[in-house]
């Protein structure tokens, strides 16, 4: 199965402008957010190709200054997934399947990929996947952290017994008693930000208009489930290594000492 990894990536983030270009430092020495994110992707085995796609002259200089392939699209694409179908059609992408790592996912292991791949493979049925993995008490604090501040965090996710997605939230769901939350944070899947997509599900999606749920929220998925499409969700293993996105500036620091780590 021919498969292709597009990283969108866009200049203009209502929370944080610049953010593909925003630096990262580590133990492997400083680098911008979408070079990490290009390195998490090129770790993936089984993989065909690997295209940053973005609107922006900015990023797409950087990216091929540290050796990456460009796909540049149109500056009216509104979310990760719009901008990976729209680099499908323009570089003629022939794809059994297409993988949309977003460009703010630099910690993203090369399994959570492999495992999203193997579930497509192992269901020809299913039309979109994505991972999500369960929550540690880390990960649940910087969710509640961020809440209480006010800070947009990351995603959850509840699904049904056969793994297809209930609904996706920028809310902690679901919600667990504080009496509780110490034996069952556990519960709280947080959504990988990334997806894997059959070519003619991509297509699919430019032709829906947005949904009031995905106005409400701001997350590209539940376009799918407003249009009775099912999103399967795949848990991943963290195997003990802490996953985070960079969301707002407050998370370079937390990342940071990630990559330190």
């Amino acid at each position: 199965m021919n498969t292709t990894i597009l990283i969108p990536a866009r200049y203009a983030s209502s929370r944080f402008p610049g953010k593909p270009l925003a630096t990262l430092t580590g133990a492997d020495g400083t680098k911008t957010l979408v070079q990490r994110s290009w390195e998490a992707a090129c770790a993936v085995s089984g993989v065909d190709a690997v295209y940053v796609a973005t609107d922006d002259d900015r990023i797409r200089d950087a990216a091929r200054d540290f050796g990456a392939e460009v796909i540049m699209t149109a500056p009216e694409c509104e979310n990760g997934t719009v901008r990976c179908a729209d680099a499908l059609e323009r570089a003629g992408l022939e794809s059994d399947l297409i993988v949309n790592l977003q460009g703010d996912a630099p910690l993203t292991p090369a399994w959570f990929v492999e495992d999203l791949i193997a579930a497509m493979k192992a269901d020809p049925a299913a039309e979109v996947a994505t991972p999500v993995v369960r929550c540690d008490a880390q990960t649940y604090g910087h969710f509640t952290e961020d809440r209480q501040a006010g800070r947009v965090g990351g995603t959850t996710a509840v699904f049904d017994a056969e793994g297809f997605a209930l609904y996706f939230s920028k809310e902690v769901i679901p919600y667990i008693d504080p009496a509780k939350r110490g034996a069952n944070f556990g519960r709280v899947f947080h959504h990988v930000g990334l997806y894997a997509y059959r070519p003619e599900a991509l297509r699919a999606y430019t032709g829906w208009t947005p949904g009031p749920l995905e106005g409400l929220e701001g997350l590209e998925q539940l376009r799918f489930l407003e249009n009775g499409r099912k999103v399967r969700c795949v848990e991943v293993d963290a195997k003990g290594r802490v996953f985070w996105e960079l969301n707002n500036p407050e998370d370079v620091a937390r990342i940071e000492s990630i990559l330190t780590a």
